[in-house]
């Protein structure tokens, strides 16, 4: 029988791609720089005080250290692709994976302008939670995010995770502020009522 640290193991392939109806997390790779750029550059994201896109010319960097994350096992980083023109339009990932805790965290997550407030987003925190909770069994998942960030911190509260405090001080941003991180999380028994409601979120859509 496979133990509940194996199955998270199994899930967490280097090749795993989700396919939704509305996007699809394909696994990240050098040669998505220039698509990166071209989706960031859809708002110049990098300039956000709240968020860490990468500049263009700091965005194959970026990628080769979110690889060697990944081959440390200690992340699981994806590129977002648009299914309707197949456009690559932001990036997300697993962090903060713990195996032996089963748990891990969803984030560095970021979508071009013109993917913002669309079905995307919705169906990939449907497809990342659910593979998480239902084939990972994970029994938490977490979020953190900037103090400035509200929009951020609504879109976590709408989906029934927890406010489990801030952890002040806790980066240095680009510009030089001390950026307080907002923690979230959301446990295995708390997952069906968020799925019904990201599902009725996506019908809407």
């Amino acid at each position: 029988m496979t133990s509940a640290r194996q199955r998270m193991l199994d899930g967490l392939s280097p090749d795993l791609l989700l396919q939704g109806k509305h996007a699809a997390l394909e696994p990240l790779n050098v040669c998505h720089a220039e698509a990166l750029t071209q989706a960031a550059s859809d708002g110049k994201l990098w300039n956000l005080r709240f968020t860490t896109v990468p500049a263009p010319e700091q965005m194959e960097s970026s990628i080769k250290a979110a690889l060697e994350n990944r081959d440390q096992g200690k992340e699981l980083p994806f590129v977002v692709r648009r299914v309707s023109d197949q456009k690559i339009v932001g990036a997300t990932r697993y962090y903060f994976i713990e195996p032996d805790h089963r748990n891990l965290s969803i984030g560095y997550t970021w979508y071009a302008e013109s993917a913002q407030r669309t079905a995307i987003n919705t169906e990939c925190k449907l497809m990342l939670l659910t593979h998480a909770f239902e084939v990972m069994a994970c029994i938490s998942v977490q979020w953190h995010t900037d103090n400035e960030n509200k929009r951020s911190q609504a879109a976590i509260q709408r989906l029934g995770a927890k406010f489990e405090g801030v952890l002040r001080n806790h980066k240095i941003m680009p510009d030089g502020r001390y950026r307080h991180t907002h923690c979230y999380s959301m446990l295995d028994t708390e997952w069906p009522e968020a799925k019904n409601f990201l599902k009725q979120r996506l019908a809407e859509n």
